[in-house]
This record gives structure tokens, sequence and C-alpha cells, in this order.
């Protein structure tokens, strides 16, 4: 006869968006909390696509209490990919709803406890209503910066005020009327805001995920509230708890890595803070005649690099005499953190953002999609810790004028310092009494209460 299932003991059902590089962040946290709640079991809906890519990289965050579920991607068999932009993650939100509540039913009953709480990828906005079903809690986790949730979390008010036609011309208007948002433009709003097809699967997702964040118990962001006290005071009087717990890489960070590209001891040989690092994320792509331009900017600017870029695209690179290293992969937060490194070139990705200002590294940025927009001019123009690069794409004299500004000029030493200043904060934020380790242990007592409480 099977066992009766269990009410009093906590099961954290955990909901992760398997694109992109959202669901190893959640991972992390969620180890975190596992580690910090040994009796509470975390069970984690994934696709197996994605949870093999975890255990081949990231083994380390699934602790005893942690145990890992495929669900289905969505991709019916036999069908062939068209090439529709967004189409994979078209096909999984189709399926998700069904899928993830049955997952979560075999999960319950495979391991006889009842899940007392839904913790969910900020995307996945159908969680309310799962959590409303199953009468428990959730907790909506946003994995970007606040000024991007802000965007989402205000999307009616930006269109109501902004107008969804007549924007071009506009784009440069700033978003004066979002606390905290004074400095941000039209043209850096993410994607289904204003931009984009507003009728698709994708903004359809981003739109309900900001209507239904205020019913989480808490939202849960990988930032620290010393970062954005404007927008994070905002966002506290329109949730029931806002909880900055970052940064994860320093709040969960992750085991140390072997420098098999050497780079670590040519670091070494090198000048304090004369070395600019590239690296753009594991999605984003540099075209052709962006590769040529950056390689031709490190050659007439002769600063000494480490550029971490795909075997496949170093193809493009031109036949010039270069004053640095290209690898395929680097421990970037090894590079980032050694004083010798000047400068983070990057596509402004927030986990990147993270790591470079958890280790005081001013920045260049090329964004390419999503939030990268709008965390560049954070970067340049809120936190004033880097620039973003002339036009949005990379020309050769565009970079080395970016060079010139966060390595040669005057302001050098400013930005240099506002990096250095979020740095401490930051650390300051994780310590035994700093804002984020005094949200995450809100967070444990959410998550750790049975359901029966």
């Amino acid at each position: 006869m099977p066992q009766p299932v269990a009410a009093s003991e906590p099961h954290v059902a955990v909901l992760a968006f398997p694109f992109s590089t959202h669901a190893a962040p959640l991972l992390s946290i969620i180890s975190r909390l596992a580690s910090a709640a040994p009796n509470t079991l975390f069970s984690f809906f994934n696709t197996a696509e994605s949870n093999n890519s975890l255990f081949s990289t990231h083994k380390h965050y699934f602790l005893s209490n942690v145990k890992a579920y495929d669900v289905s991607n969505g991709v019916p068999e036999g069908y062939i990919f068209i090439g529709k932009p967004q189409e994979d993650i078209e096909l999984f939100m189709k399926v998700a709803p069904d899928t993830l509540r049955k997952a979560v039913a075999e999960a319950e009953a495979e391991t006889r406890r009842k899940v007392s709480c839904l913790v969910n990828d900020g995307f996945l906005w159908f969680a309310a209503k799962m959590a409303e079903e199953m009468e428990v809690p959730f907790v909506p986790c946003w994995l970007s910066g606040s000024s991007s949730l802000s965007a989402h979390f205000y999307t009616d008010l930006i269109r109501e005020t902004v107008g969804l036609q007549g924007i071009e011309g506009r784009e440069d208007e700033q978003l004066k009327f979002i606390p905290g948002m004074s400095k941000v433009c039209i043209r850096d709003l993410p994607e289904g805001v204003l931009f984009g097809n507003l009728q698709s699967i994708f903004s359809h997702m981003l739109h309900q995920m900001g209507l239904k964040l205020p019913q989480g118990e808490a939202v849960v962001i990988n930032s620290f509230e010393e970062l954005d006290p404007t927008i994070n005071n905002d966002l506290k009087s329109k949730f029931n708890q806002f909880l900055n717990v970052g940064p994860f890489n320093l709040i969960s960070p992750p085991p140390e890595v072997p420098d098999t590209s050497g780079c670590l001891p040519w670091l070494d040989r090198q000048k304090p803070a004369s070395v600019a690092y590239l690296g753009f994320g594991s999605v984003s792509r540099l075209s052709p005649n962006e590769i040529v331009a950056v390689a031709e900017a490190l050659e007439a600017s002769k600063v000494p690099f480490i550029w971490s870029l795909k075997k496949n695209l170093q193809a493009h690179l031109p036949k010039t005499k270069l004053n640095g290293i290209v690898v395929e992969w680097v421990p970037q937060l090894d590079i980032l953190a050694h004083n010798a490194v000047g400068v983070f070139i990057n596509h402004g990705g927030w986990s990147s953002l993270m790591e470079s200002m958890g280790c005081g590294v001013p920045m260049i940025i090329r964004p390419f999609f999503g939030d990268q927009r709008l965390n560049a001019r954070m970067v340049q123009d809120e936190w004033e810790i880097g620039v973003s690069v002339e036009g949005g794409t990379i020309t050769k004299n565009g970079l080395l004028r970016s060079l010139d500004l966060i390595l040669w000029q005057e302001n050098e030493k400013k930005t240099r310092e506002n990096a250095r200043k979020f740095k401490q904060l930051a650390e300051k934020a994780i310590g035994p009494r700093g804002s984020s380790m005094k949200n995450f242990k809100a967070l444990v007592d959410i998550v750790s209460r049975p359901k029966d409480a």
C-alpha cells in the first residue's frame, strides 16, 4: 500500500526557465537555501537538456536535499524548427503549465511530501495560479536588476504614458515618471514593453509576469539594496516583500575551476589595471565585422587583453599582431578578481554585471537584447562605472574612444573609484549584518515553513 503524502515537512517546488542563462543562477540560490534549510526538500523542475547542462557544469549545486526532475521542452516528436524568433520558448511555454503541474504532483507522490511553497523563475507567471490551486505561497525570482523588473512591473503605465504609436523620433525621451528611472530612455526598454512583437507569447509572458508579481509571498532579486535605493524602496511598497539577496555570485560562490588556458600566470606578468578582458556571454554573438573591429582596436591601442571567444568565431579574426590571448573559455571570476584587469568589455548581461561589480572592475558594454540596453544605461549614467559603446555596435574608432575613457582619460579615476565603491557595498550587503543576508534569512524562513504552519 502506498504511503500517505506527508504535510508536515517543507517541500519546495522550484520551477526553472530553461533558456539563456536563467537556470544556473536560480539553482545557485536554491543551493544556498538548501544548505541553510537542510530539512527542506527542494525539487528542481527543468527540461532534460537544461538539467544535463547543469549537471555537467554546476553539479556542486545539487545538494542531498536538492533533486532535479525533467519536464517536457514542448517540442513535438518530429518537429522541424522553422527559425522563428523565440520558437523554442513559445513551444515550452505552451505546455509548461500542464507539464509542470503533473511533474509537481508526481514529485509529491514519489517523495511523500506535499509541496509547501513554489519558487519560480519570474518569467513563469502562471506559478501564481498553480500556487493558488495548491494553497501554498509562491516566490518569483527575478534574475536581473531592479530597473528591468521595474520596467516590466510598470509596463501598462509606460504604454499609457508614452503610447504605442508615434514613438519614432522620441527614443531619447526619459522615463522620469518611473521612480529611479529618470536617466533611462525609451530606447533602453526591453523588448515586450513598447518594442518587438507585443502579441507574441514571449511579450505576453513578460506582461503577465509584471501583473502577477504583487501576488507573491515575496519577490526575490539577484541584487543588493544599496545599488538602486530609489527603485528598491518603490518596489518594496508594491510587493508583499522585496528581497534583494545578491549578488548571487558572492552569496553562493561557485567552486574554483582550473585555469586550463594559462590566463592567470599571464596576468601575473601584466601591470595593475592595464588589461582588457572581453567576454560576451554564452548566447550573444558579435558579428564578423564587429570581431574585426575589436581586433583592430586592440591592435591599435596596444592594450594587453584576454578575449573569451568561441572557436567557430575565432575564424573571423583578422591576421593582425595582437598583444593578448584569445581562448574559448576562461575562469571569468578569477580573471575579474585579478588586479591586472582594468576593464571588462561585455554584453551587459546581469550576471556579468554582478560579477564585474563584485570585483570592482569598470565596464564597456555592447548590449544585444532584453535587459542589456537598460543595464548599459545604468552602468554609464546612473552608477557611472563604465560606458556603453557608441551607436550600440562596436567600431574600431568607437572602441578606441571607450578604452581611452576607461583606461586613460581624467574621468578614469572617478569611474574606478565608483566601481570600487559598489564592490565594497556588495561585500557589505552579503556580510553578517548586511542587507542581502538579512533578506536571505527572511527567504529561508519562507521556504522552510511547513504547509500546515
